[in-house]
């Protein structure tokens, strides 16, 4: 039999070969090109993550090295108290400052001085309200935060008298020293006062009825009170959720950050707002400081009364269910464990007399106990 020879592919077969390896030359260069344009963006991608990942890894380590620094300090609670807002529900103040010491053990306070009601007329003193608050403290062997200036807790934050009003700064900032002045010179030998606060969140220009934001004044203040009474701590305080550390002068003994979580969003979203903030957010505020200027951070100012929407009273009993919205005793038990967890050991709560106004004109004793509870444990 002949052989079979090899058959050799026809020109047609090897046309349709070239053309085939083209292809795939053709295909494999474009996945190649797709290849490198989604690669770079991959290798941004992760970039981006690793710096977010290290930039939320060193602050977080920041944040624990301060609370493990700071964890076998005592935790102390203390409250903000003002005759004025206690009036506002109708309350009497001697009677609600009473009973936060006979009944929720309060050892701490934070007492203002507005000028407003201190000096209602030029260069006449009434200090009888805020000597009954020292002595009451003086008795429960309670320690006092005092706050000074022009600038002091609650609406409208800037307490200028009438008769100051119309001056210029030329003339009302001097009164406003020699008001400080007399302010201290009277309480710096009580036994209770461990500390003043200077002004209060003096740069939150978004908030209260304020004209006068110069830094210039604020360092003034703080070396008019440190040169009359060198022995106790300053306090500058900083606004709510701010990051960042504070860099420029003054330089306090001690800096104070408030905490507000829940409140009400009147301009975009009108509702209830919480921010995500979480507890060690203000462990990192305390840690950076704390590198930075070697200085502790308090809590002066823990939100514990509800941010009501426009139309509803605090002192009202038919806003209670909307009140319960921002803030009820579950939440502030929560909020009280929150504050624990931040790692900060100094903690003025906000809106005790509110509590007392429930307890007695709402017949609502939850909140009041809760608060009781938990100061209860530090005591």
């Amino acid at each position: 039999m002949p052989k079979r020879s090899k058959k050799k592919p026809s020109d047609r077969t090897k046309k349709s070969s070239s053309n085939k390896n083209t292809l795939q030359f053709q295909f494999r260069s474009f996945n190649l090109r797709s290849w490198i344009n989604k690669n770079w963006w991959h290798k941004t991608l992760c970039f981006m993550l690793i710096l977010v990942t290290v930039f939320l890894s060193s602050s977080y380590a920041i944040a624990y090295w301060y609370q493990q620094k700071h964890r076998h300090e005592p935790l102390t609670y203390g409250v903000t108290f003002i005759p004025d807002y206690a009036r506002y529900f109708g309350l009497d103040p001697k009677q609600t400052m009473q009973a936060s010491i006979n009944e929720l053990g309060v050892r701490r306070f934070r007492l203002v001085s507005y000028w407003n009601d201190i000096e209602k007329s030029p260069g006449t003193y009434d200090f009888s309200e805020l000597d009954w608050q020292f002595q009451k403290a003086e008795a429960a062997h309670a320690s006092i935060d005092l706050a000074v200036g022009l600038r002091q807790p609650r609406w409208p934050e800037c307490h200028m008298p009438d008769w100051a009003m119309s001056q210029p700064k030329s003339t009302w900032y001097p009164e406003l020293k020699q008001f400080m002045t007399t302010v201290v010179n009277r309480y710096k030998n009580s036994p209770s006062l461990v500390s003043y606060q200077v002004e209060n969140e003096f740069f939150m220009t978004i908030f209260g009825k304020c004209t006068d934001f110069d830094r210039s004044r604020l360092v003034d203040e703080f070396n008019l009170v440190k040169k009359i009474d060198p022995s106790k701590p300053i306090v500058v305080t900083r606004s709510n959720n701010w990051g960042g550390v504070p860099i420029y002068a003054p330089t306090p003994d001690n800096y104070g950050v408030a905490v507000y979580k829940r409140v009400y969003d009147y301009s975009v979203m009108h509702r209830y707002f919480e921010y995500p903030y979480p507890p060690w957010f203000y462990g990192l505020l305390g840690g950076l400081g704390e590198l930075v200027h070697g200085k502790p951070l308090i809590i002066h100012e823990l939100q514990m009364e509800p941010w009501l929407p426009n139309g509803f009273d605090m002192n009202s009993i038919s806003s209670i269910n909307e009140q319960n919205k921002s803030m009820d005793a579950a939440r502030l038990a929560s909020r009280f464990q929150y504050a624990k967890d931040t790692g900060l050991r100094t903690i003025d709560t906000w809106g005790m007399e509110w509590w007392y106004w429930r307890k007695v004109a709402a017949n609502d004793p939850s909140l009041w106990n809760v608060a009781k509870q938990e100061i209860a444990k530090t005591n």
